[in-house]
């Protein structure tokens, strides 16, 4: 298995940039389901925000990219299950992902409330304002 950072995975879903994009597509096609990837949260989230505030990518758009990479045999992503479960909350309400993705990942570990200073993850991704 091999570790699978933000940028080889912005320029295989991209393909903005020939040179770094054919190599992304080179290594991302030489993984095989005995050899696969491996993609940590961090890169799952950072994933999210180059796509969405570089490339402009809409919810939509977001969400079916998540997909596919939690999806697709030859790629393991950290805590998939957490990862599927915060882009379903992410696809169904107006949540920002990382915000969804600290919450399921909370859930995950037990805890009976999230707390956040942040209005929008209270409202949107069940946490709990501080007050």
């Amino acid at each position: 298995m091999i570790g699978l950072d933000t940028n080889v995975l912005v320029r295989y879903i991209m393909q903005d940039d020939a040179r770094q994009s054919r190599l992304a597509s080179t290594l991302m096609d030489s993984l095989t389901v005995d050899a696969p990837g491996f993609v940590p949260l961090v890169s799952v989230v950072e994933l999210v925000w180059v796509l969405s505030s570089c490339y402009g990518l809409d919810r939509s758009q977001l969400v079916t990219a998540l997909q596919v990479l939690l999806r697709t045999k030859e790629v393991r992503v950290e805590n998939a299950e957490v990862v599927w479960r915060a882009v379903r909350r992410f696809r169904d309400t107006a949540g920002d992902f990382a915000d969804c993705l600290v919450e399921q990942s909370a859930v995950a570990a037990g805890c009976e409330r999230i707390m956040t200073f942040d209005k929008a993850a209270a409202r949107d991704c069940g946490m709990t304002l501080v007050q």
